[in-house]
């Protein structure tokens, strides 16, 4: 007995001991879902074919974790509106990853889905149904030609206007501080699957400013919210993820709030809400008609966290069913605004379209990258055409503005008035003399000079002691967008008693091909390095005495293809013999001017650069560039000629760069720039003519696209440098899924550069992180940024260093500088 309790004893011990070593050996298969755009699918399913019970689901960004034990398996991926997949892994003894792309189902599978009142979520069943027959009732997958009528106002609500009612506004409207700004604009669009587009702007009246109006053509905003994601650039950090939509139906909440009957219709109105919002930015209706899955209507707004300019933006789009089959945009309206100091802009923008055609014939070239043209007469309509074209009604307030802004635009052609403007502007007073410098223009000729003020005539502190520089520019503009610039001023200084002075001359002669004609002659201070750290620049070793000529012609040759070439000739001097002030230097550490004999410097200079697919919009006499999907490719090449007119350098520089800014589905937006440079000869190589890698600034955060943040060296070479730069802002997906942190608006930036200089056998390579936020600055837009930077190279120490750096949105392309 005793014998068999042993046995038994012994066999119970080692089955546990063989159970525990399998359940110790466990292994995980990691990995992402993500969709045939490579866009995480946020809460797909995952389970083990021969062991079902074993499963998981993907998180908000499609990541997953499963966990098995070793031997082979068939995993099983699975999500809504996505044919499922099948794959293989084998486990032997460690972890493995496994990303899967999903891709899909066709509209079958999704009208498969019956929808009943017994359902735990019947709206997001019907919008289940709406997104089965998306490509069938979206507008933008047929042809067509439509009319458009876009009325786009702003009203003014300054600080002590905000109590007031519309009747005072109204009184307001016949006073000289105008309340509203307003424009009317009639269009012809003309669209082909997928995304071909050409408008023809026939007629554009603007009354007052635009400046804050937004959705004033049809080609830079498509609010097309049958596409997985809108892509707003001028209006939002991130594309938008549509309600309408396979991607949608995983990220937003739906839920059915309403039902009730119109024309004989049931109509479902559903809530959409977003379920993380670090993915999703839109909330508010969708109005959908039962058993057609047609939608009706819909109003949406974004949240206010990444929009670039806007307090807020909400689209309310209305829609016509022909045929029972195709969603047709009517109506789209658009409330939007922005709160500043002392005045809060209040907008609208209403776009009524009208008269398709779907069955349009275009010739074989129709659409190119020319997406809009704007008429001659577009600028010359007047209000008789309006009233015979416009297809929203005027309230009363907008009529009122109307009459005051035409009977003012009379008044203003007369030449009575523009003598009148002309003299008043143009009259002498003491802030113009002491601060804003004394001008003089005529409307007539449009044309205006500028003499400096006594401000920008004393110049205390600069290189050689205190100098007084008077100044004059001039400009003038033609008819035809035709444009000459000039700036000239002559100084003096005190310290040395020597005259200085320079003159350029800048004349557009081709407006829509950017043709440009520069020329300038200079006797003045010129730098060594131009482009050096902040501690540096100003230092005297770095300053010589220059007189150069300089020429130079730009042009567009094709579309997207640009040419520049120059030529200077300069004579070079020391600035050993001049006369400094060294009382600062205790403070401001400086040192002693570079010595050499005078030389003469002729050199040629040819930049190419080239958009691939630039789009475009033509203006009568200019050309309104809208971008490109591709990279920008550049290239210049530099000559130093010898021997002719006793020129004292000969080398030849050829530099080449590729720098891109894209964005990455809805997790942000990334800039790159790749650059090498190479001197293919250096017989005869000057100081200002080698090339120079800067080092970095104390504390400054420089353009990362452009400088390193951790180069401790001030690196010269004549021979071949390479560099590259890449920096990622995530406007907000990525740290937005921290509890609270998107409230606080803040933004996770990280990016990295290397950089190697064949001349010291010298590699450079740093990581960077930081945190931005932007703020509003007057009407602006500001971006403040903290960063920790790492770096290291082969020929120094690693180092740590912390950087700031502020920023201003650039507002005519709504872009940074990176």
């Amino acid at each position: 007995m005793n014998l068999l309790y042993q046995i038994k004893l012994t066999t119970l011990l080692l089955m546990t001991v063989f159970m525990s070593s399998q359940i110790s050996a466990q292994y995980f298969v990691d990995g992402v879902v993500v969709d045939e755009n490579r866009i995480p699918i946020p809460f797909a399913k995952i389970f083990i074919k021969n062991a079902p019970s074993q499963r998981t689901v993907a998180d908000v960004n499609g990541k997953y974790q499963i966990s098995t034990a070793r031997g082979e398996y068939f995993l099983v991926f699975s999500a809504t509106g996505f044919d499922t997949r099948e794959a293989y892994v084998s486990i032997n003894e460690s972890n493995i990853v496994k990303n899967m792309q999903l891709f899909p189902s066709k509209i079958q599978d999704l009208e498969a889905v019956n929808i009943t009142t017994k359902r735990t979520n019947p709206g997001r069943e019907i919008m289940k149904k709406v997104v089965a027959k998306r490509d069938q009732i979206n507008l933008w997958n047929y042809p067509h030609k439509v009319n458009v009528y876009i009325k786009a106002k702003e009203k003014i609500l300054r600080k002590e206007d905000r109590s007031r009612n519309d009747d005072d506004l109204l009184d307001d409207a016949f006073e000289d501080k105008d309340t509203m700004n307003l424009l009317e604009v009639q269009i012809q669009r003309n669209y082909a699957p997928s995304n071909k587009v050409k408008e023809i702007r026939n007629a554009y009246t603007l009354r007052g400013r635009d400046r804050n109006l937004y959705y004033k053509t049809t080609v830079k905003s498509n609010f097309n919210f049958f596409e997985n994601l809108l892509r707003l650039d001028d209006l939002h950090q991130n594309p938008i993820s549509s309600p309408i939509s396979i991607p949608g139906i995983l990220s937003y909440k739906y839920r059915l709030v309403d039902q009730y009957e119109e024309n004989g219709r049931k109509i479902s109105k559903i809530k959409i809400q977003s379920r993380a919002t670090a993915t999703t930015t839109l909330e508010g209706f969708i109005w959908i008609v039962d058993s057609l899955w047609l939608v009706e209507k819909l109003a949406l707004t974004m949240k206010k966290g990444n929009l670039l300019f806007y307090d807020y933006f909400t689209i309310l789009q209305e829609y016509e069913h022909p045929g029972d089959s195709i969603c047709v945009l009517s109506k789209q309206t658009l409330n939007y605004g922005v709160k500043n100091k002392n005045e809060t802009s209040v907008c609208n923008t209403t776009a009524i379209f009208s008269d398709y055609d779907f069955d349009p014939k275009f010739s074989k070239k129709f659409f190119n990258r020319e997406l809009a043209i704007t008429e001659l007469e577009a600028y010359e309509k007047d209000s008789s055409f309006w009233e015979g074209q416009r297809q929203d009604k005027l309230t009363a307030e907008e009529i009122a503005f109307i009459i005051k802004k035409d009977s003012i635009r009379d008044y203003k052609n007369r030449q009575e008035y523009r003598d009148s403007v002309d003299e008043a502007f143009n009259k002498v007073t003491f802030l113009k003399v002491a601060w804003f410098g004394v001008d003089h223009r005529n409307r007539t000729k449009r044309h205006q000079w500028t003499i400096g003020s006594l401000a920008t005539l004393i110049r205390p502190v600069y290189i050689a002691g205190p100098r007084v520089s008077p100044n004059f520019d001039y400009f003038k503009k033609w008819n035809d967008e035709r444009t000459l610039d000039s700036y000239t001023q002559i100084s003096y200084g005190f310290l040395n008693n020597d005259i200085k002075g320079d003159t350029w001359w800048k004349y557009k002669f081709d407006p829509f091909r950017q043709g440009k004609l520069r020329a300038s002659l200079n006797h003045d201070f010129d730098v060594i390095r131009g482009y050096d750290a902040i501690t540096q620049i100003y230092k005297r070793e770095n300053f010589i005495e220059a007189t150069q000529l300089n020429t130079s012609i730009e042009y567009e040759l094709f579309n997207g293809f640009y040419m520049s070439v120059g030529g200077e000739f300069c004579e070079r001097r020391s600035l050993d013999g001049y006369e400094f002030l060294e009382s600062v230097d205790d403070v401001l550490p400086n040192n002693q001017p570079s010595t050499f004999e005078p030389y003469q410097a002729l050199i040629g200079d040819i930049d190419l650069w080239f958009v691939p697919r630039q789009k475009y919009m033509r203006e009568p006499y200019r050309k309104v560039i809208l971008g490109s999907a591709w990279p920008t490719f550049s290239i210049n090449y530099e000559c130093g000629i010898p021997d002719l007119f006793g020129s004292d350098i000969n080398h030849h520089y050829i530099q080449a760069s590729i720098e891109q800014t894209f964005k990455i589905g809805t997790i942000g937006t990334s800039n790159y720039r790749i650059s090498g440079g190479k001197f293919l000869s250096a017989k005869i190589l000057r100081d200002p003519d080698f090339k120079f890698q800067r080092r970095s600034d104390p504390l400054w955060f420089s353009n990362p696209l452009y400088s390193f943040q951790g180069l401790d060296t001030l690196l010269r070479t004549s021979d071949l440098s390479i560099e590259a730069h890449f920096v990622h802002h995530d406007n907000g997906s990525i740290i937005n899924k921290i509890p609270f942190m998107k409230k606080t608006r803040i933004g996770l930036v990280f990016g990295a550069g290397a950089l190697y200089v064949r001349e010291h056998d010298w590699f450079h390579y740093e990581g960077l992180v930081g945190l931005e936020r932007n703020f509003k600055l007057s009407r602006r837009r500001l971006r403040v940024g903290i960063y920790g930077v790492l770096s290291n190279a082969n020929k120094s120490a690693p180092r740590a260093d912390w950087k700031i750096s502020f920023a201003i949105l650039d507002d005519r392309n709504m872009k940074w500088d990176f």
